[in-house]
């Protein structure tokens, strides 16, 4: 599900020590308790996010952003994907993945102004 109840819910079965959560689209990327968790994010820890599109809808904010996270040494497990790399198949799924969850977001957007 994409409630936030349920995002919470996956993330402790998932083991996740500590959730950070704010009630924003992914389209916005600044997030209050999002900026806090990217600033206390350590090399070594591991970041779990539900699905990519949780994440971020940007194609270039989102791989900028799991780029530079990866380069830090922070891990990024995405639940219905995996641990992300830097790698170029790891970079190249990631990327289409991000242009679908956009694409979604634009089509979910003009038919709300059409409706």
């Amino acid at each position: 599900g994409t409630s936030l109840e349920s995002q919470i819910d996956e993330l402790k079965q998932n083991g996740a020590a500590k959730i950070y959560k704010d009630a924003f689209t992914g389209v916005t990327m600044d997030r209050p308790q999002f900026n806090k968790l990217m600033k206390v994010l350590q090399p070594g820890d591991t970041l779990v996010v539900c699905k990519l599109d949780r994440f971020a809808r940007s194609v270039s904010q989102a791989s900028d952003l799991l780029t530079k996270l990866i380069d830090r040494d922070i891990k990024v497990n995405i639940l219905n994907l995996g641990v992300l790399s830097n790698d170029s198949v790891s970079t190249m799924m990631r990327n289409i993945l991000l242009c679908f969850a956009q694409f979604e977001h634009d089509m979910i957007i003009e038919r709300t102004q059409e409706g």
